[in-house]
């Protein structure tokens, strides 16, 4: 049975009638592919970022780290506040926060100007992942929500692919060129997302201490705090395997980062077959299948073609996983579902923060110690997601 907090936190006042289902999905698709490839889009510019600052690719990957953990506390800031000021204020404003941080990134002139501005990025863009998660929950309609959000979640995984393969692209032109055209795109993106997005009533009354007093009894909750703990293990191994690839110089990297492309995109449509698995059990057995696909990329060293199939399960497994994650966080909170949105999606990029760090410091040997120790971490997240399935299920 579903835990009632109490008591119930009130969302802001709605606009009357639903968004736009089509122009909504497409707008808010197009901003996380954006938000997500400004972490994803610097594992190909480790080299010459390291070679322009005199320091290793190791040390550089700390870029993606702070980017990761600025991204995480901006979930935590903004999610609440947008209850009291507006979902599409606090969207527009982070956005084009971003679009300002990521031109002066563009500028640089030194490794510790560039960490902290990666940070106030990180944070900037961390005002779009949950109060448009929020958004969809009380604007797009019920039958199309899930859809909604499962569009969204591709084009935060489908940057793993566009972002990596766009900065290769750039990359012979100066790894600047890749923040220059990433703050056009943003301030594209915020003009976007405001003339799509419903003019909303703040709610004056609300203050936004409300949710962040609500996120201890969120995390401990008996319906969510297993899958709260699962949540990390998501994109730890994602990004983990993919900074892997670059810095044991796997050969066919182009190739490699594009093939799990194909999945992301198909699993939009495949969701509503795969709705009629229970969510946390199908959250479960996507993690699975991502574990058996990193062990196995430990186990038989594959070549090009090998890995690249791999790597396919291995996406398909997150693509899958994420979006039935935040589906059974979304129906389990009730009422606090923006503070709960929150922390799954600061709790997803910490995850996404910790990878850089385990594929640097499992490298060392090869590709196989971090198939392995994903593995493991893949089938963690798995197990605990079988035990909420099962606990759900003897409840019922």
């Amino acid at each position: 049975m579903t835990q009632v907090l109490n008591p119930p936190l009130p969302l802001a006042r709605p606009a009357a009638g639903p968004a736009p289902f089509g122009r909504t999905a497409a707008v808010f698709s197009f901003t996380a592919l954006l938000a997500t490839g400004q972490l994803y889009g610097l594992i190909p510019l480790v080299d010459a970022m390291a070679e322009r600052w005199h320091t290793t690719p190791a040390a550089v990957t700390w870029l993606m780290t702070v980017y990761g953990f600025g991204y995480a506390a901006g979930f935590l800031l903004f999610g609440p506040l947008s209850d009291r000021y507006g979902r599409r204020r606090v969207i527009v404003t982070g956005v084009a926060g971003a679009a300002v941080l990521t031109a002066a990134l563009a500028a640089a002139p030194g490794f510790g100007v560039a960490l902290a501005l990666r940070v106030a990025q990180g944070m900037a863009m961390g005002a779009f992942p949950p109060v448009a998660m929020a958004y969809v929950g009380e604007r797009i309609e019920p039958r199309r929500r899930l859809v909604t959000v499962t569009a969204m979640t591709t084009g935060f995984l489908a940057a793993a692919a566009i972002a990596q393969v766009a900065a290769q692209a750039v990359a012979g032109y100066g790894w600047r060129w890749f923040f220059v055209a990433g703050a056009a795109l943003f301030a594209l993106a915020a003009v976007a997302l405001h003339r799509v997005m419903l003019p909303d009533a703040p709610d004056a009354g609300r203050s936004p201490l409300d949710a962040y007093r609500a996120m201890p009894s969120l995390l401990v909750s008996r319906d969510l705090r297993l899958i709260y703990a699962a949540v990390p293990t998501v994109l730890t191994g994602f990004v983990a395997v993919f900074t892997g690839l670059q810095l044991t110089g796997v050969t066919g990297l182009l190739g490699l980062r594009a093939s799990g492309l194909p999945v992301i995109l198909a699993v939009p449509f495949l969701m509503p077959l795969l709705a009629r698995v229970n969510a946390p059990l199908r959250a479960g057995l996507a993690l699975a299948l991502a574990g058996a696909a990193a062990l196995l990329t430990g186990l038989l060293t594959p070549g090009t073609a090998g890995l690249a199939v791999l790597l396919m399960l291995l996406t398909a497994g997150v693509a899958v996983a994420a979006p039935s994650l935040i589906d059974t966080i979304g129906a389990r909170a009730g009422a606090a579902r923006g503070p709960a949105s929150s922390l799954f999606t600061a709790l997803l990029f910490v995850g996404a923060s910790l990878g850089p760090q385990l594929a640097g410091a499992l490298t060392g040997g090869g590709l196989a110690p971090l198939s392995y120790a994903l593995a493991a971490l893949f089938g963690a997240g798995a197990l605990l997601l079988a035990l909420t399935a099962r606990s759900a299920s003897q409840a019922a």
